[in-house]
């Protein structure tokens, strides 16, 4: 086995905010608050919750107050949230997250299309936004989308990305994420985004975040274990779908990360069983079935 590769791999569960904000249909507050309580019971330490955002932009985010308040908190769980502004920070930091979460594109297209800035600006409007978590103790997460490619630029250089995370370093930036938002990734590809960021981060402060959308997303996670990456983003149920990939799914589902992390003999600390019902619960919510080609085959061999 390649001496890079970690025994021990942590994992984000983004499926109740970046995995849900995509869903046409609303999603009560009660059923998001469940869904992390079902994540926390298989032994999940890291949750995404939600995201201080316009309601006016990601209407399933409205309801971000009442969720981080009707959460039943336990102790070595780490909860983090989006803030894309100061206003969303100051509205965020009420509800006492443990981590924020900025984000910026490594495409100029991306960035003006999603946020309509540059990313220099981007970055500028994020640096009080840090400044502010900082100050009160929060830390910062910073994810880098777009980093191996672009749905409007096509693909994407590894020095793009290396010119994001030094701008996210230079801002206070504690921790960063590598995001193949769209999944068109490849294992190389994604080993040069990765090596590009470690040109300003260390490798304990660099994290995998990766889309299935072409199939990908499982040797993707390998590869960045071949480098010895041991943090990654993934969403129960593969919730998440892709904006820019009709039909396509989203995320790389937490069950099929786990399943695969397990039997390489990789410890993440998480019950499988327990996870795939809290895949199931919110699947059952949706009204179809979890994304996860681990969870389908499981809950298909319990129905005997």
């Amino acid at each position: 086995m390649n001496p890079n590769i970690p025994s021990r791999v942590k994992l984000v569960d983004v499926g109740p905010r970046d995995g849900l904000q995509n869903e046409k249909q609303p999603v009560p507050a009660a059923v998001k608050i469940e869904l992390v309580h079902r994540l926390q019971q298989a032994s999940l330490k890291e949750i995404e919750v939600t995201s201080y955002v316009s309601p006016k932009w990601v209407p399933q985010m409205a309801d971000n107050h009442e969720v981080m308040q009707g959460i039943t908190r336990v102790p070595g769980v780490r909860y983090s949230v989006l803030t894309p502004n100061l206003k969303g920070w100051e509205a965020a930091v009420l509800d006492k997250p443990d981590e924020i979460v900025v984000f910026g594109a490594a495409s100029e297209a991306f960035s003006q299309k999603n946020i309509n800035c540059s990313i220099a600006e981007s970055i500028e409007r994020f640096a009080p936004v840090v400044e502010a978590a900082r100050a009160a103790g929060v830390y910062v997460r910073g994810a880098m989308s777009c980093t191996v490619g672009c749905p409007y630029e096509g693909e994407i250089a590894p020095e793009r990305v290396e010119y994001l995370a030094g701008l996210m370093k230079g801002i206070g930036v504690q921790h960063i994420g590598v995001a193949d938002t769209i999944g068109v990734g490849t294992p190389r590809k994604v080993q040069r985004a990765i090596e590009a960021t470690l040109k300003h981060y260390d490798l304990n402060d660099v994290s995998g975040h990766f889309h299935d959308t072409y199939g990908q997303a499982l040797a993707n996670t390998l590869a960045a274990l071949e480098l010895g990456v041991w943090q990654f983003d993934t969403s129960v149920a593969g919730l998440g779908g892709c904006p820019y990939a009709k039909g396509a799914t989203g995320n790389v589902a937490t069950e099929d990360v786990v399943y695969m992390l397990h039997g390489m003999g990789i410890e993440t600390g998480i019950d499988l069983d327990q996870l795939i019902d809290a895949g199931a619960y919110i699947s059952d919510f949706l009204g179809r079935k979890p994304q996860s080609r681990v969870a389908v085959a499981v809950l298909t061999k319990r129905k005997g």
